[in-house]
């Protein structure tokens, strides 16, 4: 960007793997991915002279929680997976920048579950290979591409027996974003915020949801419990709306009513032309 003559301010920092089951299998892969990755960025800001950061976390930092709904005051750092971990470290070390230099600040984003799709259908989530998260699987089972949806225990201890967890809508997310790029222009230092709903769904809930969505059943199968899930996971976001001004305004139906437009629309994905 230098050699282009652009000037930037800040940097919203997406980048990396993001699967809870994955990472549980490839630990150093993405330890590797996250954590170095993000220590090039972070010095390569520094080269620019660019001190502004939304830095995307994860609910996951919490690990298994000792109370609900989850507040940015709960415990972090007792991850249940390598995922986790990798992103607690991140805050760790984003956290370490702010207070050693203090012209740098930072908006920690602790993500819930994003799902959904832009309403018109022409942007979505295509995985690529078998998904590892559960809204596009079930997504691919309703268009015909999978045959059906395994579900990862039914012996936690919630109202159905599968997991819970709050689903937020991207739009709802991205306009979270540009709220914490605001929130920078007031030189805040370090902040954390959750972004969810505040409301938690369970697997099978999910589930009908889509099926109410979608006109289609969608054929499941009980499976064993997958290793780094917990029961339950659901946030309070009131401090992201005192001081952000932000506020999750789509339901499930919305959610799963674009997610479903996306995937008829694009029944095989993006076309690789």
């Amino acid at each position: 960007m230098r050699q282009n003559g652009h000037r930037f301010s800040a940097v919203m920092h997406f980048a990396g793997l993001k699967a809870v089951g994955e990472s549980v299998q490839k630990p150093l892969e993405y330890y590797r991915v996250n954590l170095t990755g993000t220590i090039g960025l972070l010095e390569t800001m520094k080269a620019h002279g660019v001190r502004n950061i939304v830095f995307s976390s994860s609910a996951t930092v919490y690990g298994d929680p000792k109370y609900l709904p989850l507040d940015e005051k709960h415990p972090v750092g007792g991850c249940t997976n390598p995922y986790g971990k990798s992103k607690f470290f991140i805050e760790e070390m984003i956290r370490d920048l702010c207070r050693a230099e203090k012209d740098w600040n930072a908006v920690l984003l602790r993500y819930f579950n994003p799902i959904g799709a832009h309403e018109s259908g022409m942007i979505g989530e295509d995985p690529q290979g078998i998904p590892n998260n559960l809204m596009p699987y079930v997504a691919q089972v309703a268009v015909g591409r999978r045959e059906f949806l395994s579900v990862f225990g039914n012996d936690y201890k919630t109202d159905d027996g599968t997991g819970v967890r709050d689903y937020i809508h991207v739009v709802d997310l991205a306009k979270g974003h540009i709220a914490a790029l605001k929130k920078l222009k007031e030189n805040c230092g370090c902040k954390i915020y959750n972004l969810g709903t505040g409301t938690g769904y369970s697997v099978l809930q999910m589930v009908r949801a889509m099926e109410k969505a979608s006109g289609r059943e969608i054929k499941y199968q009980i499976t064993a419990r997958r290793e780094g899930d917990v029961a339950s996971c659901y946030a309070d976001p009131a401090l992201a709306e005192r001081e952000l001004g932000w506020k999750a305004a789509f339901g499930l139906d919305k959610m799963c009513e674009d997610l479903w437009r996306w995937q008829l629309q694009n029944p095989t994905g993006f076309s690789k032309n």
